[in-house]
């Protein structure tokens, strides 16, 4: 079957869906989750290592903490980005005070910073704040 493999983000289950499917909310054949969420989510660690190594749809991670405030700024705007691009690429969240080895082993040195995964590579990174339509623009094409 053709399609392109997603990783739930909630349970780990990798998923093969349809092209014509990726808009039409498909779900976890395990959890019944959301695979294409039109809003950002946090996830795990785990979760992180085992979508960037296996999705062929664009990973968008925004690195973030509850106390940092251009995160706290930037936050809306990419839950808005999370929408407009719902069906092409998935938004996630990091959140790197819950998850305090995660911004050493990614080598964050700032944040907010955003990193682009897709069949087991970095494909980019950003750091500092964007607007939605900034995020929308910098994301790489599935």
């Amino acid at each position: 079957m053709a399609g392109k493999k997603l990783t739930c983000l909630k349970c780990a289950q990798v998923n093969r869906v349809p092209f014509d499917k990726l808009s039409a909310g498909p779900k976890c054949g395990s959890c019944s989750a959301p695979l294409m969420p039109s809003k950002a989510i946090e996830i795990t660690p785990a979760i992180l290592a085992k979508a960037a190594a296996n999705d062929d749809v664009p990973l968008i991670v925004d690195f973030w903490a509850p106390w940092c405030g251009p995160c706290k700024m930037m936050g809306p705007e990419f839950d808005k980005a999370a929408a407009e691009l719902s069906g092409k690429t998935r938004l996630v969240k990091m959140n790197t005070q819950e998850h305090a080895t995660i911004s050493s082993k990614m080598r964050i040195k700032g944040i907010p910073t955003m990193i682009a995964w897709q069949n087991g590579r970095e494909l980019k990174r950003q750091s500092g704040a964007m607007k939605m339509w900034q995020i929308v623009n910098w994301v790489p094409e599935g």
